[in-house]
Order: structure tokens, then sequence, then C-alpha cells
């Protein structure tokens, strides 16, 4: 509501104007009334008014002079809107007015239209001022959280660092004592939410953070950082119990009593929010409570040289076995957390490099679980990550045993190759090679066309007319001796498996093999 003050010495006129505009604005104005200048002026000052409208002749104190005294005691910015009213058309007067600047010049009698045009455009100019002056204000005040806020983050270094003069200097804006408290969402995925995002979040469940938070910070690692109360925090982690906001995490630190020791507080606030990866119902966890009781071993060095041995003898059951004692999971809610992130690295330095280093590559879909493993961190809790090592274990144990299978494959296929080239021409079959490299008859079948490609008896046949190419080439024996050479039943199947493989009898062959020769002889005799 706006303040008005009506200034004139006749009355009918003050109680008119009064009453035109409370009929036309009803309860927007705040209207008071004066008959001279002098006591316009003491009502001015006993409360500001926004708007004065004053008649230029009045007894004690005219308008020219109340505008002299309200341009020389009004405060910058807080100058009244003045409207004259004046039943003479003096320009002296007029340029008086404008000279303390008066809004408009109005003459009796008053014209409705006009007054109300001139409220209005004044009421609508003071909006627009104090849109200005307040946007102005956020820009100005966002400006300085956001240079608080880069000063502060360079205190939120992985490394202790000196504060600057400057940083110095926000750290004063700080209320003692204070907590810092570290905020991360993660998705059921495992994916974390943007710092914006989660910021988001927290105000929809407490209201906007900068009415219970001195400071509002995203760290290097795109961590949400809040500074203030403990109770604060407190409150955030009941409310999103209540709306089962499982995936909202929140570590604190130790209440910091000195400026000196926020860059304590926040790294104890990280080491507190990591240790809610210990359990999917840990969501708050205050850095006073970590410390006491927690259970440490000795590095399973032994232990986890025996799970790099097992990798691919097919020892399933005993590997998952073994890791579950690795990682000490019937202590898991009470372990020092240095414990697990100790094992992690070792765990991939002697087992999964070590795998890679010997075995080479595998599959693209191992590789990128590989890498996502190597960093406890890439997940939620600590349960996810231990089923993803677990399944990358049970992965690589199969490709390892598929390794050594193909290797033994390869040479049980060798020594198959080579006892058919050297017994070709014999009566020879599938079982009698099979028995030899002592496989059963179904799985050397499949094994042998997946290592050559083709049936055992197709590649029989390719392997006894190469043979028989290379004999009648030196023709030097007929052709039946040709075809019972390289162990064809009769000369009949011997030119059926011929054609079929080479497109012409082994007769024609011969003769376009003859024909290359620089002199041929009479060798009739031998077709």
């Amino acid at each position: 509501m706006m303040k008005l003050l009506i200034v004139d010495d006749e009355k009918m006129i003050r109680q008119g104007l009064k009453a035109m505009i409370e009929r036309e604005y009803p309860s927007q104005y705040n209207i008071a009334l004066a008959g001279n200048g002098a006591e316009a002026l003491e009502l001015f000052r006993q409360e500001h008014r926004d708007i004065i409208i004053t008649d230029i002749r009045m007894p004690v104190m005219d308008g020219i002079a109340l505008l002299e005294h309200l341009s020389a005691e009004a405060a910058p910015g807080e100058d009244p809107a003045v409207i004259i009213l004046s039943g003479y058309d003096d320009f002296e007067y007029a340029k008086s007015a404008i000279r303390y600047r008066a809004k408009d010049y109005l003459l009796k009698p008053i014209r409705r239209d006009e007054l109300f045009s001139i409220l209005e455009q004044i009421v609508q100019e003071k909006k627009e001022r104090e849109s200005g002056v307040h946007r102005l204000e956020l820009e100005t005040e966002g400006f300085r959280r956001e240079l608080r806020s880069a000063r502060l983050k360079g205190l939120l270094m992985p490394q202790k660092v000196q504060p600057s003069p400057e940083q110095q200097e926000e750290l004063g804006r700080l209320e003692l004592p204070f907590t810092v408290g570290v905020l991360n969402y993660y998705y059921s995925d495992g994916a974390r939410m943007k710092p914006e995002e989660v910021q988001g979040m927290a105000e929809r469940l407490v209201g906007p953070l900068e009415q219970k938070f001195i400071e509002i910070l995203t760290d290097w690692e795109g961590k949400l950082v809040l500074v203030g109360g403990r109770e604060g925090f407190l409150e955030l982690s009941r409310q999103a119990g209540a709306r089962e906001l499982k995936g909202l995490l929140i570590g604190i630190g130790s209440t910091g009593r000195s400026l000196e020791e926020f860059q304590t507080c926040y790294k104890e606030a990280c080491r507190a929010l990591q240790y809610t990866f210990l359990s999917p119902q840990a969501s708050f966890m205050d850095y006073t409570d970590i410390q006491a009781d927690r259970l440490s071993f000795p590095s399973p060095d032994e232990e986890l040289r025996k799970l790099l041995n097992m990798l691919g003898t097919d020892r399933e059951k005993e590997i998952r076995s073994l890791l579950g004692v690795i990682f000490q999971i019937e202590h898991l809610p009470q372990l020092d957390l240095a414990y697990l992130e100790s094992v992690g690295r070792s765990m991939n330095e002697r087992v999964l490099d070590e795998v890679f280093r010997v075995h080479g590559e595998a599959s693209v879909e191992v590789l990128k679980l590989y890498r996502t493993v190597g960093d406890l961190y890439n997940y939620r809790h600590f349960h996810d990550y231990y089923r993803a090592l677990e399944h990358l274990l049970i992965s690589i144990n199969d490709y390892i045993i598929g390794i050594r299978t193909a290797h033994s494959e390869h040479a049980d296929m060798e020594e198959a190759l080579a006892y058919i080239e050297d017994h070709y021409s014999r009566p020879l079959n599938m079982a009698m090679v099979s028995n030899y490299v002592s496989l059963s008859y179904s799985y050397f079948s499949e094994a042998f066309k997946a290592y050559t490609g083709e049936s055992f008896v197709v590649y029989l046949k390719k392997v006894r007319i190469r043979h028989a190419k290379k004999l009648l080439s030196e023709n030097r024996i007929k052709l039946a001796e040709v075809s019972e050479a390289v162990g064809f039943e009769n000369s009949k199947q011997f030119a059926r498996v011929f054609k079929e493989l080479e497109g012409i009898s082994p007769g024609e062959f011969r003769m376009k093999q003859l024909e290359r020769l620089p002199s041929r002889a009479d060798n009739k005799e031998f077709y």
C-alpha cells in the first residue's frame, strides 16, 4: 500500500481529493491530510510518504517552501513524488515546482482523469524503479556470492593449502562454530547426480538452503558442500529418510571452532561421506562416529596369490569363498575403510593386472567391467562393488578356461592333421583319428570342423586329391595305381571325387600337365 499525503488549506478540497482517490483505488493508498506546508513537513518527518499532492498558495508554509524542505531533508533515492495544485495559471510557480523536481503541475479545478493518469504513472515508475533496484541488488549479491564461492572453493583442494588474504577474508565471514557437510546422490544404476540437481533436491526437502546454511559450494569432484549448523544436516537426513530417498548420502565433519579448521572439517566430511559406502542402509555419517573401534587386518597377500592361481581352474565356488575372506565380509560394518581401499588396490595390482598381463585382453564387456571395478568409489555401496568384482573374476575364470581349452584343442587338431597326412593312403575314417587323439567322436567332429572350416570327409578327400595331382604330374604310374596309392577303394570312386573337386577327370588333368612340357614322349600306356 502506497502512502499519500494531501496538503491544502481548504478542508473541502482535501476531503474531496481523498474521497475521489479512495473510490477509484480502494485499499491501494494510505492517505493522510495536512492544512499547510508546515503540517505536511511534520507528518513527512514522522513517516515517509511516497506521493505528496500539495497546493501552492497556503498560509504558514506554502507549497514551494515545502518542496524546498523536502528536497533538503529527504534521503537520496527516497524523494517523494510531488504533484503541484494551483488555482492560478502562473508560469513562475510552475518553474519553481520543476526546479524542485515536482512530478507534475495541475490546475484547479482538478480533472479526475488527469489526476488518476498521473497517479498511475507514478505507481508504474515506482514499480519499475524498485524492480530495477531489486534486480541490481540480486545481480550484485549473486556476483558477491559467486566470488565468495570461488575463493572458498580454492580451499577444497585434495592437498592442504595456505589460505590467501582474500580467502582469509571470506573465512572471516563464517559464523563460529560451524559444520561442513558434503552431499552426493546416486541413482540406482550407480550414476551420480549433478551438484545443482542435488541442491534442488535438498531444497525440496527443507526449503531454500540460503536460509539454513552459511555457504553453498561445489568442490572439485562435483560434490555439493554446505557450511552451517549441525541441525541443518540432521533435518536434511530426517526428511530424506521420511521420503525414502536412499540415494542421498550426507557426510559431515566435526564441529569447527576456529577459521583455521575449515579445510580439516571439509576433509573430515569427505571421509565421513565415503563411510556411507560400507552399508546400503548408511545415508548419513558423522566423522566423530567413525573413529572408534574400527577393525583392520594384515594385507591378505597369501589369499590374493591363491586367488590368482585359482583363476582358470574351474573352481568357481572356491573363488567366491576366498573373495569373502580377502575382504573380511563378516566384519564389514566394523571395518576400517582404509583396509578395504588397500585390498582394492592390491586386487587390481596383484590379480587383475597380472591376469591381463599374462593372458591378454578379454572381450569388450569384460574390459569395461575391469575398468569400472578398478575404483571402489565408482559404486554407490560396497555391496555393488563386491558383486561387480565377483562377476568380473568369474568372467575372467571362464575366459582363462576358454584360452586353455583353445590351446589344448589347437594341439589336438594339429596332431590329428599330422596323422591324416601320414595315413591318407590307408583306409581311414574319423573314428580312427578321434581315437588316436583321445577325443570323443562327436566332440572331435565339431572341433575338427571349427578348426579347419571343413568336415572330416571333405578334408580327407582334398588331402588325397592333392597327393594324387602330384603323382599324375610326375607321369610315372597308371591312373589305377594312382587311385590305390592315395587311398581310394577303386578307380571309379577316384575319378568321381577328382572331377568333383577339380572339374576335370584325372586323365584330362594328366594331359594338361604333359602339354606344358617342352618335349613329349609317347606315354599312351599310362592312360
